[in-house]
């Protein structure tokens, strides 16, 4: 058995291209058109993750409006938790996305953590890889924003 992916539906998929790829930093590796089911999927994969069609990924699942221009509507289930991706500097990850406008809901106060969500709601970790970096401004003293 292995870990292929985690599907999450979006709502405009520029939008979370933007969070995903762009801010966060996931490259796309594979995209399909779904005519007759009117959906388009855009899988992604960190940085780190080695190539190919079986690797941990992201696919981002996006359901076309209905001809009448009726578009799907999403809300978080508590089953669903977040997800989690090791960064190499945990400031300079968390920099990055505020940087693409991105709010920092629970900052690296510890040099450790930090918690982010995506523009569907959809909560992302940051863990740093390896042992914490030293407490640093202004990330040590930001208090939390909303919910992660």
């Amino acid at each position: 058995m292995k870990y292929l992916h985690t599907m999450v539906r979006v709502t405009d998929l520029d939008q979370s291209l933007k969070f995903f790829r762009d801010a966060l930093g996931l490259r796309e590796v594979r995209r399909t058109e779904h005519e007759a089911g009117r959906f388009t999927l855009v899988y992604l994969a960190a940085p780190g993750d080695a190539d190919g069609p079986f690797q941990p990924q992201v696919e981002l699942t996006y359901n076309w409006p209905a001809p009448d221009g009726t578009a799907e509507t999403y809300t978080g289930g508590r089953n669903f938790g977040h997800l989690a991706f090791a960064v190499d500097d945990i400031y300079a990850a968390c920099q990055r996305l505020a940087d693409h406008g991105v709010t920092i809901s629970r900052p690296p106060r510890d040099g450790r953590m930090a918690f982010v969500r995506s523009p569907d709601n959809i909560s992302v970790e940051l863990l740093q890889n390896g042992p914490a970096l030293a407490p640093a401004e202004p990330w040590a003293s930001m208090p939390n924003t909303g919910s992660w």
